[in-house]
């Protein structure tokens, strides 16, 4: 594969320059990261024309219905006693409220947050969701304490996207998903931080300071939501929103000891939030509990607000993969998961072993796609303002001016092909389980990870397990099923058919209680 670098280096220089693009100085730093990818290049070099398919997974279907009322008396805990107390209680929503935004100020040391929320603008806001609650509104989310990715606007929020240059000026309006938590009664402590542009999976912020695992400083928290993720994590919010565009909701959340949902494709809007691959980005929640994420999940989908339904498990077809995901994991992570599993089987599930054939082209289809899309949409700010994006974000989107139009085509195809052996597979199981990342949280600033005896760049043992569910829109959960050997979380990953997202909820609420009950 190095011939692939040899012609890259031939040709990078024209490239450059036939795209106007004014920096070509650089491109050593072009060569070096486009070596990190050298699998993936070499993997969509090889893939043969399917002239037959086409270009883009088909959207998802109608979200099915599902979930159950949050005021039954079996879901009078997490956000849902918090609304039910402000409800009833006349300025209490905004008593709440204050309580998260001094729990943030004490954690400024977590970097969790980019803004916080000036208390006066907090007692404004409780005071206007207190007025729609007198008027009749239902208000399923009043006075609950809310994080929000600053990929997004927030009325009166500067909106950051986690990068550097001038401050921004507060945002006028709210995104649509922050709109909708809004109306339902919730109440916005601060903007979260997270890797820069959402353009990685560290959440190593070179302008706003490098967020911290609130589970064990030194190991990362995981991204791009990483402050998303910690912002839960420390028990500041039970809520946050997060988005997920290769598992930058599931993969903070399971190093944080969290629960994180994506959504399948579109079931949240994404009107006006700031997008980095617009074919594979999702939005969705981090929260506290199952429950929590399905509630907020279902506000931020226009649903009716519903809590997920922890049934038993008789009858269930899960799916467990051959190959890919099982396949290497560290021992612990092997370990946790396996136990999960059997939790479920003997709550009454069938473990239905599963061939996923081509799910290893994952990592090229996502990278070609990525990095493509990302270019495109920040091609103006890479040639006209490139000192204020930090080193590594700024590579990134350098290299995307480098992959060949056909490839791109070709990952779409592929993406195609994904999509249909998925659904081709899930005729034979109702959920897939999988680990959702192949070994513990890594220690902060490292670049690889270690698996047995082989060595990884840190972006494919962290996100391979994750965008196969970006690229085909799957909805996919991750909640916490025990610890490493060093003491760090374990995540499991619960996947479903485009439009199951409540089935998918379902069963985590279960398997959630399920694992409360482990000795």
């Amino acid at each position: 594969m190095d011939d692939l670098i040899g012609r890259f280096d031939q040709v990078v220089d024209a490239i450059a320059r036939l795209g106007r693009y004014p920096h070509a100085g650089r491109r050593d730093a072009w060569l070096e990261r486009l070596r990190v990818n050298l699998p993936e290049l070499g993997t969509i070099e090889a893939l043969e024309p399917r002239p037959e398919l086409g270009y883009l997974a088909p959207p998802p279907a109608d979200i099915a219905a599902g979930g159950v009322d949050p005021d039954a008396d079996a879901a009078d805990r997490g956000i849902v006693a918090t609304a039910r107390e402000c409800r009833a209680t006349p300025g209490r929503a905004s008593a709440v409220a204050r309580a998260a935004l001094t729990e943030a100020s004490r954690r400024k040391d977590l970097k969790a947050f980019i803004t916080l929320a000036e208390p006066a603008a907090l007692d404004r806001a409780a005071a206007a969701a207190e007025e729609r609650l007198r008027s009749g509104a239902p208000m399923p989310l009043m006075g609950v304490p809310v994080a929000v990715k600053d990929l997004m606007p927030v009325a009166g929020f500067p909106q950051t996207n986690g990068s550097g240059g001038p401050r921004p000026a507060p945002a006028a309006k709210d995104a649509l998903a922050v709109a909708r938590l809004r109306e339902a009664g919730a109440l916005f402590v601060g903007t979260a931080n997270l890797h820069e542009l959402a353009y990685g999976i560290t959440s190593e912020n070179p302008h706003h300071g490098w967020v911290v695992n609130p589970r064990r400083a030194g190991f990362t928290p995981g991204g791009s939501s990483g402050g998303s993720a910690a912002a839960v994590a420390a028990g500041i919010v039970r809520i946050a929103i997060g988005t997920d565009t290769a598992g930058s909701i599931r993969v903070p959340a399971s190093c944080c000891g969290v629960v994180g949902f994506k959504p399948s494709f579109d079931a949240v809007p994404r009107d006006d939030a700031q997008s980095l691959g617009a074919s594979l980005d999702h939005i969705g929640p981090i929260a506290a509990s199952v429950a929590d994420a399905a509630l907020m999940f279902s506000v931020m989908a226009g649903q009716r607000a519903s809590v997920a339904s922890p049934a038993s498990l008789a009858g269930l077809r899960v799916g467990v993969p051959n190959n890919h995901f099982y396949d290497p994991l560290a021992d612990d992570v092997a370990k946790a998961v396996r136990a999960a599993l059997a939790r479920m089987r003997d709550d009454g599930a069938t473990l239905v072993p599963i061939d996923l054939p081509g799910v290893e082209r994952s990592a090229a289809l996502q990278f070609v796609t990525l990095c493509s899309e990302a270019t495109e949409l920040h091609w103006r700010r890479l040639v006209e303002r490139p000192e204020t994006l930090g080193a590594d974000v700024r590579v990134r989107l350098e290299i995307g001016q480098f992959l060949p139009a056909a490839w791109y085509v070709k990952a779409q195809r592929g993406r195609a092909a994904l999509a249909a052996m998925f659904a081709a597979a899930m005729r034979e199981a109702d959920v897939l389980v999988t680990p959702t990342l192949r070994i513990e949280p890594p220690r902060s600033g490292t670049g690889t990870a270690r698996i047995g005896d082989r060595t990884f760049p840190l972006h494919t043992a962290v996100t391979s397990l994750t965008m196969p569910f970006n690229l085909t829109g799957m909805p996919a959960l991750t909640l916490p099923c025990g610890s490493g050997d060093s003491g760090l979380p374990i995540g499991i990953q619960i996947a479903g058919r485009r439009g199951d997202d409540w089935r998918v909820l379902d069963v985590g609420a279960r398997l959630e209680a399920l694992l409360d009950k482990t000795p």
